[in-house]
């Protein structure tokens, strides 16, 4: 049984290699954010495997856009697409096709890939409801909207949807407040489409991503005057110049460590998109990480709460 255990892994992974879509040709896939990071990857992986690729890009005219149409087929098209906007959304509908294939071809669309997304960091007291209102909007509002729009094609083909979450979605963290609102909403959202698309042979595949802030550029940099600037008499005089200096450097310390490439994002989700048999989730985290995040829903609260307090004025763990 021993020697069963030590082999299951291969196993695992030689029975998902059997399972996937050996030819990409007449599937296609819609990608949001395709602008950079793994939305930009994964369309110019899928188009080189032969998928006809609809890439939502926020700047079609940008560098990132034109990079993509460079370098890729006549297979891959760019959409205008703004996830909150219903507009843009009802605009990509419309296309039909690219080349000679398009979303009512003889397979439909096969899959939709929700990537686009925003990040930024601060500690809630420091942030304004306008803050969390432009992350629920890209992060979860603008998943649900391009769901909803384009449900009835993936499941028409039995596709699936596929969701770009974070491991923030489940931990919780200093400084993430608004973003982990919107990642655990999206898991929620997903979660309960599962569900529902289980009868009707969609599968809907989550992808849960840790530090690739260095492979994606997502995190936003700042300066701890950049902070201070923004906050006002009162809560300047509440944190002092000292508690922003420390909790800016504590953050700027975890953008100098994790993945520097994106690839084992995009193993994960092209495994998501092609594979008979997907997983439910992928966590992408090292292997360090994996052995933490596997206790922590375990520890006692007021152990978890402390990992990440800065109450003494120290970090008491970096990634």
């Amino acid at each position: 049984s021993y020697l069963y255990i030590l082999h299951m892994p291969r196993k695992l992974m030689s029975s998902c290699r059997s399972n996937h879509v050996l030819d990409g040709c007449g599937h296609a896939v819609l990608i949001t954010g395709c602008d950079s990071g793994f939305g930009h990857h994964l369309a110019r992986c899928l188009d080189q495997k032969g998928f006809v690729v609809f890439a939502g890009c926020l700047s079609p005219g940008g560098a990132g856009a034109q990079s993509l149409v460079r370098q890729s087929s006549s297979n891959l098209k760019i959409l205008k697409l703004d996830v909150t906007r219903d507009e843009d959304l009802q605009q990509a509908k419309k296309m039909k096709k690219v080349g000679s294939v398009g979303f009512y071809c003889l397979s439909g669309l096969w899959a939709v890939v929700s990537n686009a997304g925003i990040s930024d960091w601060a500690e809630i007291e420091w942030s304004t409801i306008e803050d969390f209102q432009k992350m629920v909007d890209v992060n979860l509002f603008g998943s649900i909207r391009t769901s909803i729009a384009f449900l009835p094609l993936v499941h028409a083909s039995k596709g699936r949807m596929v969701f770009v979450s974070s491991i923030f979605s489940f931990f919780y963290c200093l400084n993430m407040g608004a973003y982990s609102v919107s990642k655990r909403g999206l898991e929620a959202f997903a979660d309960c489409l599962r569900v529902e698309m289980a009868s009707f042979g969609v599968k809907v595949p989550i992808i849960q991503p840790g530090n690739f802030g260095q492979a994606t550029n997502i995190l936003k940099r700042k300066t701890a005057l950049d902070i201070w600037n923004k906050l006002d008499d009162e809560k300047k005089r509440i944190f002092g110049r000292e508690y922003i200096d420390l909790a800016n450097d504590y953050f700027t310390s975890t953008c100098r460590v994790g993945f520097k490439d994106t690839d084992p994002v995009i193993a994960a989700m092209l495994h998501a998109v092609t594979s008979a048999r997907p997983k439910h989730r992928y966590l992408l985290v090292s292997t360090m990480e994996m052995f933490f995040f596997s206790i922590f829903p375990f520890l006692p609260t007021l152990l978890a709460d402390a990992v990440f307090s800065l109450k003494d004025r120290k970090p008491k763990l970096s990634f």
